[in-house]
């Protein structure tokens, strides 16, 4: 995920004046530091809650990435879309898994975020926390239905990964 500090709300950045870029600019500053506050005044003044970066970064993908709880909460009750991927295929509960933040990843979940995502490479959001050895979060995937036997690009499972890793703590709680 990208934290670049030039953003773009056009398809063509040269089109939009300095104001307008410098405005953008803000407005990803505020999900990257959790102001939750200003990011529910700015959508309840019509700001479109999936607006992305250069890098395809949401709004949401920014506060859930840095663990913004209440950030990502206000994102979410404004119609932010929790599978909303960046421009390389991560999703938010992607990235909260890879954080290692249970309660970032159980908020996305309650809020509609598809446990088993998965990138362009097929890699999901179960995988990612086994590679990580994030066993809490594989616990909690699992109980929300994760398939553990899928498979990314390569043909490799969440526990393969996790093994590949030397994620123990995965690996047991992937092969039980």
């Amino acid at each position: 995920m990208s934290d670049q500090p030039s953003h773009s709300t056009s398809d063509d950045p040269s089109s939009l004046d300095a104001e307008t870029l410098a405005f953008a600019s803000q407005v990803f500053d505020c999900a990257r530091r959790g102001d939750a506050a200003a990011l529910q005044g700015l959508l309840a003044g019509n700001l479109p809650p999936n607006l992305r970066n250069e890098s395809g970064d949401s709004l949401l993908m920014l506060a859930s990435y840095h663990g913004h709880l209440d950030s990502t909460r206000v994102l979410l009750e404004s119609g932010a879309d929790p599978n909303l991927s960046n421009a390389r295929g991560q999703t938010p509960l992607a990235g909260a898994a890879f954080k290692g933040d249970v309660e970032m990843v159980r908020l996305l979940l309650d809020s509609g975020a598809d446990v088993d995502g998965a990138s362009p490479d097929g890699r999901t959001a179960l995988m990612i926390a086994a590679m990580f050895d994030r066993g809490e979060i594989v616990d909690l995937l699992l109980a929300r239905g994760a398939n553990r036997d899928a498979r990314d690009a390569n043909g490799v499972t969440a526990q393969a990964a996790a093994e590949h890793m030397g994620a123990v703590n995965a690996v047991g709680r992937l092969s039980s």
